[in-house]
């Protein structure tokens, strides 16, 4: 049996958000957003990292053709996300609260279904330099 190997992608996007609960007072999503609960949204430059593993296809040496994934990335989430208010923007965050947890398993979901099943797919976004998240965990 041939050895898996991790292949990684990095892309990068901006868009706007507001974290807030539409079933929640102002106090409550106040108290529990904070500053992240402008009425005028904020932004984030966000940093994608996509990390892909399988075995190297025999013929071409390949776990995945990287320019085939950075055209996959572009197209399921870049062109949808970037420069976008993601609150009222896109559809996948009309009822979705668009924090850093939703926003990467979303992103999984629009990748998940477009790559090889053999291949196994961790999603890791960075919503600053410090904060981060990954999916699956």
């Amino acid at each position: 049996m041939a050895e898996k190997v991790a292949v990684f992608r990095k892309e990068h996007f901006n868009a706007a958000h507001r974290l807030y609960n539409k079933q929640w007072s102002d106090e409550k999503n106040d108290a529990v957003f904070g500053l992240c609960n402008n009425p005028n949204y904020h932004g984030h430059n966000y940093e994608l990292i996509i990390k892909v593993v399988g075995e190297p296809d025999p013929e071409t040496g390949y776990v995945i053709d990287l320019k085939q994934l950075s055209e996959l990335i572009r197209s399921e989430v870049i062109y949808r996300f970037d420069h976008k208010n993601l609150n009222l923007d896109t559809k996948e965050f009309a009822d979705l609260n668009p924090t850093a947890e939703n926003i990467v398993k979303v992103i999984y979901e629009l990748l998940r279904p477009r790559l090889d099943s053999r291949l196994q797919l961790w999603v890791r976004l960075f919503e600053t330099e410090r904060n981060f998240v990954e999916y699956p965990a």
